[in-house]
């Protein structure tokens, strides 16, 4: 019998884009391998220019994502981050900063990330949608 918390996280990994289409028994899949961490209030989890190895669900508080010193997007419970890096092995595109709250992240890494969609390639159609989306977003935000 699941836990509270175990609950939570299946409920809330239902409402995401990315895995809203996917059976139970694949969201408890992807529940085990994502690993809890807190970080304090505006402190960058996640640097421009560096190499990204995980894929970030915020479970609470704010996180901020920036290129520079404009804002892209600010992302709060349920929302996710990283995804990009996962798939390219590029540095990260943008800084991803708490908010003036300290905020919980369920992170996954990619090698965890890539063993999952070995197993499940329909998610792949999931991100490129999201991420042709918020390539969408960003690029408006960035000519305004």
């Amino acid at each position: 019998m699941p836990s509270k918390e175990e609950k939570e996280v299946l409920e809330m990994l239902q409402k995401i884009p990315l895995f809203s289409g996917l059976e139970t028994k694949d969201l408890k899949h992807i529940a085990a391998a994502l690993r809890e961490h807190r970080y304090e209030a505006n402190k960058v989890i996640e640097a421009e220019g560096e190499k990204g190895i995980s894929l970030f669900v915020i479970k609470d508080g704010e996180v901020v994502i920036k290129r520079g010193n404009k804002v892209l997007a600010n992302l709060g419970p349920g929302q996710f981050f990283g995804e990009m890096s996962l798939l390219d092995s590029q540095p990260r595109s943008a800084s991803a900063i708490t908010g003036a709250n300290p905020a919980t992240c369920l992170v996954m890494t990619s090698w965890a990330w890539e063993g999952f969609l070995k197993t499940k390639p329909e998610i792949a159609i999931s991100v490129l949608k999201e991420m042709a989306r918020r390539l969408r977003e960003t690029n408006k935000k960035l000519t305004e």
